[in-house]
């Protein structure tokens, strides 16, 4: 489910993927309203599965960052983000990500990671496990 979530620049939200055709996507507004629209090939489309945060050693998908944020919440984020101040949004994603590049993760990142998270956990979907995963341990 989560490699088919995708952002698209100039639109706020996030997206489910649903079709795919020859110039464009069909995708799914995941929150409540559920709009269903055309994405054409000029708009920027970005699947969250290829997103990655730099830290100081590697980059770390974007899946494991959340499910860094989902073990240490167990839901949505304890406070608001927009009522927060910046180090305030800084603290905590360095609790989550400690060893996060301080010099290449920007405070505008970590707010789009934090709605990114919120919107997905509000929506029902908290199975941030990578497919490998998934089929390593159904064979365990």
């Amino acid at each position: 489910m989560f490699e088919r979530i995708l952002t698209i620049s100039g639109k706020p939200g996030l997206y489910q993927l649903l079709s795919q055709g020859r110039n464009m996507f069909i995708v799914e507004s995941i929150d409540k309203t559920k709009k269903r629209q055309p994405v054409y090939n000029s708009d920027k489309v970005v699947m969250l599965d290829d997103i990655a945060i730099y830290t100081d050693t590697e980059e770390i998908p974007l899946r494991e960052v959340f499910a860094k944020i989902l073990e240490k919440e167990n839901g949505v984020l304890s406070f608001d983000i927009k009522m927060s101040t910046p180090e305030e949004l800084v603290e905590y994603f360095e609790s989550v990500m400690p060893d996060y590049d301080r010099e290449r993760v920007y405070l505008t990142h970590i707010k789009k990671i934090y709605t990114w998270y919120n919107i997905l956990v509000e929506n029902g979907i908290q199975d941030f496990t990578a497919p490998e995963e998934e089929g390593e341990s159904e064979n365990a």
